[in-house]
């Protein structure tokens, strides 16, 4: 990832509405998870976006903004930009099932002529419940009380 300046880190929009992204930056920081490949030594700028909304159509429109900004006044190409699906949208987690939309999203993103890479911050406790097969076994607390009419 030597080769890459700039980061774009797309979050779900339904999940940015209560996520801080907290996790997901201390991850960039730390060169963790995610962001492993890209090199401690190396300073690399990054951005925040969410995906606009289901079904991810927003984007195109972000991501060829940013290009644009990005080459007019600083002179980097698309090619140095790398796009980061965050872990709320690659994997089923606490928020909510994997993205129904993600390879829709990859495409655009290579249509735009920028890399994509997956997972930002990979929660330990995620990873078991994943493994376990716990996501998807049941619907959430709220959905079970609804089900259960209280």
């Amino acid at each position: 990832m030597r080769d890459k300046d700039y980061i774009a880190v797309v979050q779900c929009d339904i999940v940015r509405q209560r996520c801080s992204g907290y996790y997901c930056e201390k991850a960039f920081s730390e060169r963790a998870d995610g962001f492993v490949a890209y090199p401690k030594d190396k300073a690399v700028r990054i951005l925040y976006m969410t995906c606009g909304g289901c079904c991810g159509r927003g984007v195109q429109r972000r991501l060829t903004h940013l290009a644009r900004k990005l080459k007019k006044h600083e002179g980097i190409d698309r090619d140095r930009i790398v796009v980061q699906l965050s872990s709320c949208i690659t994997k089923d987690n606490y928020h909510s099932p994997r993205c129904q939309f993600v390879d829709y999203m990859k495409e655009i993103i290579a249509r735009a002529g920028m890399e994509c890479r997956e997972d930002t911050h990979i929660s330990p406790r995620a990873e078991e419940r994943r493994k376990a097969g716990v996501y998807g076994k049941r619907p959430a607390k709220r959905a079970r009380r609804a089900l259960k009419g209280q």
